[in-house]
């Protein structure tokens, strides 16, 4: 499985304030993923000039003070002379910009710049004004720093990713500008009129100590799940309908005795998309000696509804994370300089580990409800595999193979990464989140579940066409025709790839989500 930039509804660019309050998520995947400029707020910009005049004062103190005037990690007790703390700083991001392997996608960048960004402009971290602007500078000139693919282990901040940024601040490593490959950041920052910053006192350290990167990608996998969790919900009442199964097991009162409200939302979702359905209609009467549908379909709101509840509790953590200023050391509103832990990802490491375990859930359910139309056993008349000549041809067969073997890596992708801890620093940091990691695997994982959940459309679409001259209900009726415009109906075999690569296009951009909600209204 590849990794693909995960999918989202559609948002137009925007313009996003920075400091005045919080970020929210939607403001996040505007900068990170469409591109919208960032603004900083006046008051906002004054806090951080009246920080960065404690910190300079606190220079000035023949006292050592960490980050200021002493090393960094283990060589914190280590005093650092005046006329060499430039040095310092600069040499500090140069050695931690150390990533290796693959480059991280532009729209984890951007996100990962827009969020240090935010905690600099709460005043809490000591640096100028300057070093504020230039970051948002980076970002609306559209340069994106080139950041690889290892060296977060998700405490002490997400150090080797964030200090490649800074890097590029400084004017070094690389970067990509609009389609052009890798080019040094010097020259693209003298394009932009840009000047490349001198760091002082605290800064280099202010600029690479947040869980930026893991919140960042928390950010867009929560966007990105918020639709595909309700996608799923119509992928699930086009099995249900092409199945022959009954719509009674989603009645409001059923799920009352049972209040959990991930669950009560799926099964309004279920009941709205089945409404008026013709299939359904015609095996309600005592003709059909049908006593319940296998868990795949009847579950799925108790399935589904876990996984919305999941992504609740992740998005609760993902916004006090944003409302937070993670540094060390950090300015308090008393104007202390303390040292702290907060740059720890164990909350953010949690919840995305978490959500790694809903979303193969989630999946490996959709395709059991895939498998089911295959079988000529179980799939209530249709043709095996919905093959259009049963022996000359293999249907839908294979796809559910490509199914199958996702679900089987996205159990893979759902063991968590924040159990694990390999100390670094000589032992001083000899307890690590491994959220960066957790982050990375859930970007693969949404983008199995958008592929899995294609399938089982494209597979349900042509289930319901074959019972023609039935007909589907007004919200299904509206994605069969949607998914029947990239080829998805029945006929002779035919190269499927391009097939379900079209679909899961049309799930991950949010079109299916959006042609189903005409029909039954803003689905939740």
């Amino acid at each position: 499985m590849t990794t693909t930039t995960p999918p989202s509804a559609i948002t137009e660019p925007a313009s996003v304030l920075v400091g005045a309050r919080p970020l929210e998520i939607d403001e996040v995947v505007a900068v990170a993923r469409h591109g919208a400029s960032v603004e900083l707020d006046a008051s906002a910009l004054d806090g951080v000039a009246a920080s960065r005049a404690i910190i300079e004062g606190l220079a000035a103190d023949p006292e050592p003070h960490y980050g200021i005037s002493t090393g960094f990690g283990a060589l914190a007790t280590t005093y650092i002379a005046e006329d060499r703390r430039a040095q310092l700083q600069a040499s500090l991001v140069r050695s931690h910009a150390a990533g290796a392997g693959a480059e991280v996608e532009r729209e984890v960048v951007r996100a990962l710049m827009l969020l240090r960004l935010s905690t600099l402009m709460t005043g809490r971290t000591g640096v100028r004004r300057e070093t504020a602007e230039t970051y948002a500078a980076i970002l609306n000139a559209g340069i994106t720093p080139v950041v690889r693919e290892y060296g977060s282990l998700g405490c002490s901040g997400d150090l080797a990713p964030l200090a490649h940024c800074a890097l590029v601040a400084m004017g070094e490593g690389e970067v990509r500008a609009g389609s052009d490959g890798p080019r040094p950041a010097a020259d693209a920052l003298a394009d932009a009129g840009i000047a490349p910053l001198r760091l002082g006192e605290k800064e280099g350290l202010a600029l690479i100590n947040g869980t930026d990167g893991m919140l960042g990608m928390l950010a867009l996998a929560i966007h990105d799940l918020r639709m595909l969790l309700a996608t799923a919900d119509v992928a699930a009442a086009m099995s249900v309908e092409g199945l022959m199964g009954t719509d009674a097991v989603f009645a409001a009162d059923l799920h009352a005795l049972r209040p959990q409200r991930g669950q009560a939302a799926s099964a309004s979702n279920l009941r709205r998309l089945l409404a008026g359905s013709p299939v359904v209609a015609s095996h309600k009467g005592p003709e059909c000696t049908r006593v319940q549908d296998a868990y795949s379909l009847r579950c799925a709101p108790q399935v589904h509804g876990a996984a919305r509840d999941t992504l609740t509790h992740a998005a609760s953590v993902a916004a006090a994370e944003l409302a937070s200023a993670v540094d060390n050391p950090v300015l308090t509103l008393d104007g202390r300089v303390e040292s702290n832990g907060n740059f720890h990802g164990a909350p953010v490491g949690y919840v995305l580990d978490f959500l790694a375990i809903a979303v193969a859930d989630v999946a490996s359910m959709s395709e059991r409800r895939t498998d089911r139309f295959l079988d000529r056993a179980r799939n209530q008349g249709l043709p095996p595999f919905l093959a259009h000549e049963v022996g000359v041809d293999s249907g839908l067969m294979i796809a559910q193979y490509t199914a199958a073997g996702i679900v089987s890596e996205l159990k893979r992708l759902a063991v968590p990464a924040s159990v694990d801890s390999i100390p670094s620093s000589a032992m001083q940091e000899d307890h690590v989140s491994m959220g960066w990691a957790a982050a990375r695997k859930l970007r693969l994982a949404v983008d199995g579940l958008t592929r899995v959940l294609a399938i089982e459309i494209m597979t349900a679409a042509r289930g319901l066409a074959l019972r023609a001259p039935l007909e589907p209900g007004p919200a299904t009726g509206a994605v069969l025709s949607l998914v029947a415009g990239v080829g998805a109906v029945p006929g002779p075999d035919r190269v499927l790839s391009p097939e379900i690569e079209a679909i899961a296009e049309l799930v991950g951009s949010g079109t299916v989500l959006s042609r189903a909600s005409q029909a039954t209204g803003d689905l939740d």
